[in-house]
Order: structure tokens, then sequence, then C-alpha cells
């Protein structure tokens, strides 16, 4: 057994785009664990934009990362020590260990995954915090009626592909954004939605216009600014926007040129009524997460859940792969494979 564990710190905070600069591959000697406690080692790394804000000390809802503090994230781990009897040696747990290969846990917050849970790794997807995070915002925020128009943008990514098939399963017609040729054409042929229109487009708003001819009841927000732009003017009288993101503007470093369209944004809710809706899932939805893990597994299991998976091997490949996160070079849900199970 290794005596040695491997850590990714913040080195420095990003100003704009972060480089893997603003990253540091340290080593340190493998935590000692004391009564109560656990020794997990990772298996599984989940990448999620939100981590961009971490990285910066901005007000937000959870304290930056401290430099020189290893980076946050959830985490699919195996138990290979344990002084807690409520956990055995072997078994999967659903952690938040961060980025490095050993973590010390006291059992609190950890979801068990039992001793040798067929896809592990869905636990930081779609039965985790992305999957949590279309479901509630959609179904609870969103809250979509059969015949309705949804429209959803980063539609191939982690929390849009769910987003778009669970307004399919409530009979919705579903509209989807995303980047590249490729990526629309998976979002109709597999996910089943009803058309995608690729962001990259000259013509962005032409096509979503066409592609939604009796408007927008249900736009589901993760990207914001040329997207949003498309989408206002055709959102119906009493839509709804649950907010869960704005990754466009996570590495921006001054607000966008161009007219303030503040007062435009305000007088189309105010006319039409419409409501908007941040959420933060674990904050503000936490208590649900047995109904969700109870729907998905069933939807999972009929076959009416398709899910993707982008697999990057090793720790080490981390930083890049959370740069191209944020440039949408993923393809589905970004999981690092940190270690092999044991």
């Amino acid at each position: 057994m290794t005596t040695i564990n491997r850590q990714l710190v913040l080195a420095s905070r990003p100003v704009g785009a972060p480089t893997s600069g603003n990253f540091r591959l340290n080593t340190a000697d493998l935590p000692i664990i004391k009564e109560g406690e656990v020794l997990l080692r990772s298996v599984y790394l989940s990448l999620d934009p939100y981590m961009r804000g971490r990285m910066s000390d901005a007000k937000s809802y959870a304290d930056p990362v401290a430099i020189g503090e290893v980076m946050v994230g959830g985490t699919v781990c195996q138990v290979t020590e344990s002084k807690n009897s409520d956990f055995a040696v072997g078994e999967w747990v659903l952690a938040y260990t961060g980025w490095q290969d050993y973590g010390v846990s006291n059992g609190e917050g950890l979801i068990k995954l039992g001793m040798n849970p067929e896809h592990p790794s869905y636990a930081l997807g779609v039965m985790g915090m992305p999957g949590f995070t279309a479901y509630m915002g959609l179904l609870d925020i969103g809250q979509p009626k059969a015949g309705e128009t949804v429209v959803v943008a980063a539609a191939t990514g982690a929390v849009g592909s769910m987003v778009g098939q669970i307004a399919k399963i409530k009979g919705c017609r579903v509209v989807g954004i995303a980047g590249g040729e490729e990526k629309c054409r998976f979002a109709v042929d597999t996910l089943g939605f009803d058309a995608c229109i690729d962001h990259k487009a000259d013509d962005l708003a032409e096509q979503l216009a066409n592609a939604c001819n009796d408007g927008i009841d249900v736009y589901f927000e993760n990207v914001g600014g040329k997207v949003f732009d498309a989408v206002m003017p055709l959102l119906n009288t009493s839509a709804r926007i649950p907010l869960c993101g704005l990754i466009s503007q996570y590495n921006a470093t001054s607000l966008p040129e161009g007219p303030d369209r503040m007062s435009m944004l305000m007088g189309q809710l105010l006319v039409k009524r419409i409501k908007m809706q941040g959420f933060i899932i674990f904050d503000d939805y936490g208590h649900r997460y047995p109904e969700f893990a109870q729907q998905m597994m069933t939807w999972l299991s009929e076959g009416k859940i398709t899910y993707k998976e982008h697999l990057v091997e090793g720790l080490e490949n981390a930083p890049e792969s959370f740069i191209g996160l944020l440039e949408g070079k993923n393809f589905g849900k970004l999981v690092v494979q940190t270690n092999q199970p044991v």
C-alpha cells in the first residue's frame, strides 16, 4: 500500500480563464485516521463548472478554496481503512474529498453505495448532483406541462441532457442548444430531443425562433450570454426559468460590452409575468434527494433515461480537463478516474 497522497491544490487565483499554472500537484504523507474515522481512496472525481467560482475569492454562496488548499469536488471512494463500525473496508461511498487520492472522514455526509455497485461513477452524474439539479430545477421550479415547449442549453452536458429527457417523459416538446453538429445530432437521435440548435451558428436566434413556433414555456438556464439573448424574445406569458448556472460568464473579468439590457429583461419579467428563480441544489433541496433517487433509478431501469459519461484517466489530468470543461470540450458528464478500484 502506498504511503503517498497526491493532491492538486490551488496555486493561484485565475484572472479570466483558468490555466494549468493555477494548479499545483503536491505529495503528502498518507493521512492517519483516529477512532471513529475512515480512510477513503478516491476512484472517481467529478469535475463541474461551479468549481470555477470556488477558485475566486469573490463573495458567493460557499467559501472559496484557499491558496494552497486541495481543490474541492465530489468523489466516489472506497474505504481502505476503518475505525468506524458503520463502514467496512472495501465499501463504496459518495464523498467530497476533492482533487486528491486519499481523504479522511468521520462518516458524516457520506452516502453508502454498497460493496459492489454496478456503476459507482453514476453517483457523480445521473444519480448525483447533476441529475438531482435537473430533476428539482425542472419539476419544482419549471413545472412543465404536457404539450409545452422546454428549451435547455448545454443540452448534452451532465445537467442539460437530464433536463431534456425528463421534459420528454413529462410530454413536452424539447429544444436543445449545444456546441457543434455532433452534440446536436446526439441530442436528437439518442436523447430524443425534438430539435437541437448549434450555439456556434451565426443565425442562432433565427434557428431557435423557427424551432419554437409556439414560443418557450420553460427555459432551463445554465449558460447565459448570447444563448439567453436568443431565448428572451421567445418567452411566453407565465414562462418559468430555473437558473442553476451561467457558465458563459464564469471566466469574465468585466461586464459584457454593448447596451444595458437589464431594463429589457425586467420589462419582460413584468409584462409576461415570468418566474425566474435561482437555486443551489443541496442547500435548497437536499431533504428531497431520496425522492429524486427513487424516481431516477426507476427511469434508468425502465430505459427511459440515457446517460453519457466523459471519462478521463489520471488525477494529474484534472486541471486540463477542467479547463476544457469551461470551454465546452467535454461530451457528457466529465469524470476523472483517479485510481483503479480494488
